[in-house]
């Protein structure tokens, strides 16, 4: 039967609501990956070691400005909306249990090196033995073909040699990362979407997939159109700090009181902003067309500059919004994070935590028509779960768990 045009949406069911994720990630591109995945709804078993269990649960955890509750900020804002289960999977024992827990999962999410999970047997041909219709991603740096596959890799690592590190600062300076972790992020982000599109094609055939993220493909991806621009042409873009290779004015420009970002794309938006900044120079009439600006936009931005530090940034934004000019203050974190739209976008949440108190951190940026964002799980504290995920979804009885725990599988 066809559901009736008139339904709406349950704003309490959140998107991935039925979906069981198990979660072998460490660090930062992985976990991540699995927190948006989390965020949508799908329940996340975060699968630990026993000891001291996942890795970033040691970062920060005794520094006074960054932990709460005995977890480090790495730990608190990657592992919301978790549970964790604590599993020694090189114990026989330990491994049935896994198996047990991927029978029932629809994803197995790691970012184990290229081998490890083969060598623990839990990659996908052995899962897939157990669950055709299990779905696997794993995020590694170099992917698992290739001349590489075996080389470690971090964040500037795969930032380097991905390409967009050489573009960003100045030209009279070292090239620059990014200021945010954009190879770790980038490799979870991509392995979200990478489950998301596994999930879509096991509707068609009711079999899971492996889905094989290289955080330096996706450093290659995110070239995009200037990729292209070099394949074309085999020039080899320069760092140009905050300016752009083909529009003017578009930077950073310095006021009486800070930066503002100004993005005049096209000559249309020139025109307006001349409407704000009206200096004689700018007015040239060759300067109402691109090249004319691009050929002398070091003199074009030396000119706007001297005219914004007069002034404080607030009154140029202010007259440039009025000119419907593409315009931003460069704010730091304090401002960014108490923006109005970015707080009425319910972008900054807070996060309770396991014993007590809150935390505060970055939302969910993916917004759905009639949901209400529900407020966040706590992170879980070390094997939090075990008990309940083994006795209601397994289904062991008390005693079973017991000789488990004994025996060092579970913990």
């Amino acid at each position: 039967m066809m559901a009736s045009s008139n339904a709406r949406p349950d704003p309490a069911m959140q998107a991935l609501d039925g979906l069981t994720i198990l979660d072998l990630t460490h660090m930062v591109s992985g976990p991540y990956g699995a927190m948006l995945l989390g965020d949508l709804g799908a329940r996340i078993i975060k699968i630990e070691p026993p000891g001291k269990g996942e890795g970033t649960r040691q970062l920060l955890r005794d520094d006074p400005h960054y932990s709460r509750d005995g977890m480090g900020a790495y730990f608190l804002t990657l592992n919301r909306n978790k549970q964790s289960v604590c599993i020694d999977l090189k114990a026989a024992d330990g491994l049935a249990v896994f198996y047990d827990l991927a029978r029932r999962a629809d994803i197995v999410f790691d970012n184990f090196s290229p081998g490890v999970t083969r060598r623990l047997r839990i990659d996908h041909a052995s899962l897939a033995a157990i669950n055709p219709r299990i779905v696997t991603c794993s995020v590694t740096g170099f992917g698992e073909t290739g001349p590489d596959t075996q080389r470690p890799a971090f964040d500037q690592v795969v930032q380097a040699m991905g390409g967009g590190m050489s573009i960003t600062g100045h030209a009279d300076q070292p090239p620059v990362r990014a200021g945010i972790p954009i190879g770790d992020l980038g490799g979870g982000l991509f392995g979200a979407l990478g489950v998301l599109a596994a999930l879509r094609a096991r509707d068609t055939n009711g079999l899971g997939r492996h889905v094989d993220i290289s955080m330096l493909d996706c450093q290659i991806s995110l070239l995009n159109y200037m990729a292209t621009m070099h394949l074309m042409s085999g020039h080899i873009p320069d760092r140009l700090g905050n300016s752009h290779f083909v529009h003017v004015p578009y930077n950073a420009f310095r006021t009486q009181d800070g930066h503002i970002i100004i993005a005049c794309i096209g000559d249309a938006f020139f025109e307006r902003f001349l409407a704000v900044v009206d200096h004689a120079e700018l007015r040239r009439p060759e300067y109402r067309q691109q090249p004319a600006r691009q050929a002398h936009r070091i003199r074009i931005e030396a000119i706007i500059e001297a005219e914004l530090v007069a002034r404080p940034s607030e009154y140029w934004l202010q007259r440039l919004r009025e000119a419907r000019v593409p315009c931003g203050p460069v704010q730091n974190f304090a401002a960014a994070l108490s923006d109005p739209q970015v707080l009425a976008r319910n972008m900054v949440v807070e996060t309770p935590l396991p014993r007590e108190g809150s935390v505060r951190m970055p939302g969910n940026p993916i917004k759905f028509s009639g949901h209400v964002d529900p407020e966040p799980a706590p992170p879980p504290t070390l094997g939090q779960h075990t008990n309940a995920v083994l006795g209601e979804l397994l289904g062991y009885p008390a005693d079973r768990i017991d000789r488990l725990r004994e025996a060092g599988a579970v913990a």
